[in-house]
């Protein structure tokens, strides 16, 4: 208001000291969007520290300009090829055949084996297996042992 008065009718802002506002450019943009691509599993800790930006600086390019989250990979119980899944729908229609040509007598003939405990242990967390991926790309996949 106090500009105004004086006569100072400016809209365009003056100079302030501090950091300037140059480091969303297209430079540093394409920078963060190789190191990403090279290691998928890179903490925007280390892609600051390895730019010289801050680190909210390159979670703000990260999400707005690349359009990228880190997720975590999606448990899922065996990896099984082609054959395996062939055998499996073979086994299920069989039991299903079975099922469907006597019902009642179905359960008394189906032999099952004694259950044992075992423990798992997996030493990779939820957290070390996030990967940087696209807003719109399907979830990473962790085979458990």
């Amino acid at each position: 208001m106090a500009q105004f008065k004086r006569g100072d009718f400016s809209t365009c802002d003056a100079p302030r000291p501090g950091r300037p506002k140059t480091i969303t450019t297209l430079g540093i943009i394409d920078q963060i969007h190789e190191l990403i691509l090279e290691n998928r599993w890179i903490s925007a800790k280390s892609i600051a520290e390895q730019l010289g930006i801050s680190r909210d600086r390159v979670g703000s390019i990260t999400h707005e300009d690349l359009d990228m989250r880190k997720l975590p990979a999606k448990w899922v119980p065996k990896c099984l090829n082609a054959d395996q899944k062939r055998q499996r729908c073979q086994s299920s229609e069989q039991l299903l055949e079975l099922f469907r040509h006597d019902p009642n007598d179905f359960l008394w003939r189906l032999v099952t084996m004694d259950e044992t405990w075992l423990n798992h242990y997996d030493p990779e967390t939820k957290q070390q297996s996030m990967e940087w991926w696209h807003s719109g790309s399907p979830c990473p996949k962790k085979f458990r042992v």
